[in-house]
């Protein structure tokens, strides 16, 4: 159970007063820092700083947390002065005016007319139909067109037939082509997370040879911390999580708010198999995240071992679900800049609020989505 008795901010005292199996498992996952940032501001400026941030005192001396995952090399830098904000609750976009404004000529509106279709066909589901992708980025790259153009209204028997559609598209290319083993489900929602049509849409991948960089570069560390220490890696890192109250288990899928996120909020999932529990699972975190914490641009991705045999090792290695939120569509200020690129991440919300929101979602009855019912 999620119970936020501290904030991110607080980790780098916390981590040692944990009992001592605990802060172990901590300390050889992460390394985790603080360091205090000092500015003079003039004068004139300090009327206008308490107005911003609530407080003088607390920008002339800044605390930052650093977090480094040793295993994975993810990092995250948290900033007190964003970590103490509470999560953004701006009201409601609007997005279905958006759509329909910007999409008087929409390409996706007649897939069957107006995309391509791969050389095996077709696959449709009950609320969406697979196409061809023109500029692709591996051999096998198909889309998963959406029956409405919001991507935003969909509910949990919508995202299971996306998912679904996107598993029997990967049958199918792998009886055209036996040697593709290695999937990929992406779904870049809106052009703040990268989409480059409104109409909602995801895209899936079936690659050779060997897994998408970054996850072959993940079975590589997960296989190496095995190797060091005996253990799985991804339940290791979910009981840390665990012990800082930012980690919560459902029916047998363990889910984090993850101490070193890309960007905002990142939920990071995952459990044995890619069945009905997880595609459920996948619904609820997605659903949250835009019902309660206003999340409308995001970037989701699973990724699971390959769908055949291989000769590298993926013994171990679960379904794994990771979520981001990518900020307001309406800025016009872009998220991640040349500190993500080419250094670290900097993070403005706190993992323990995202967890606990989360937790309080999960444990309640949802008859139907809020947003879909609007």
């Amino acid at each position: 159970m999620v119970i936020q008795k501290y904030s991110v901010m607080d980790l780098d005292r916390v981590i040692p007063s944990l009992p001592e199996s605990q802060r172990a498992l901590a300390e050889r996952i992460f390394h985790i820092c603080s360091s205090e940032g000092e500015l003079r501001p003039p004068p004139a400026m300090n009327e206008w700083i308490t107005k911003q941030f609530g407080t003088l005192e607390g920008v002339l001396r800044q605390k930052l947390v650093k977090i480094f995952n040793r295993v994975s090399h993810e990092g995250a830098i948290y900033n007190a002065l964003r970590a103490k904000r509470p999560l953004e609750s701006r009201e409601r976009l609007r997005v279905e005016a958006q759509i329909i404004d910007a999409s008087i000529s929409d390409p996706l509106d007649n897939p069957l007319e107006d995309t391509p279709e791969d050389v095996f066909g077709r696959v449709k589901g009950k609320y969406c139909i697979t196409a061809s992708n023109i500029a692709k980025f591996d051999g096998l790259h198909g889309m998963i067109v959406f029956e409405g153009r919001n991507p935003l209204r969909f509910d949990r028997e919508r995202i299971i037939d996306y998912i679904d559609t996107g598993l029997e598209w990967a049958r199918r290319a792998r009886e055209s082509d036996p040697e593709a083993k290695y999937f990929l489900f992406i779904w870049n929602c809106l052009r703040r997370a990268g989409a480059s049509l409104l109409h909602g849409h995801a895209q899936v991948c079936l690659g050779h040879h060997m897994h998408y960089s970054r996850i072959e570069g993940l079975r590589e560390d997960a296989e190496a911390y095995y190797r060091k220490y005996g253990s799985n890696y991804f339940e290791d890192l979910f009981k840390i999580h665990e012990s800082l109250h930012c980690g919560i288990e459902k029916n047998g899928i363990k889910i984090m708010a993850y101490l070193t996120p890309v960007k905002e909020k990142e939920i990071f999932f995952f459990g044995p198999r890619l069945d009905l529990t997880f595609k459920e699972m996948v619904h609820d975190v997605l659903a949250c995240l835009r019902d309660r914490m206003q999340v409308s641009a995001f970037n989701l991705v699973l990724l699971m071992p390959p769908l055949g045999k291989t000769e590298e090792s993926w013994e171990g290695f679960p379904v794994i679900a990771r979520v981001v939120d990518r900020g307001d569509p309406r800025s016009g200020s872009c998220d991640i800049g040349s500190m993500e690129l080419y250094a670290c991440n900097v993070i403005s919300s706190d993992p323990l609020q995202v967890a606990g929101i989360l937790e309080n979602y999960l444990a309640q009855p949802h008859a139907e989505d809020e947003y879909s019912a609007m």
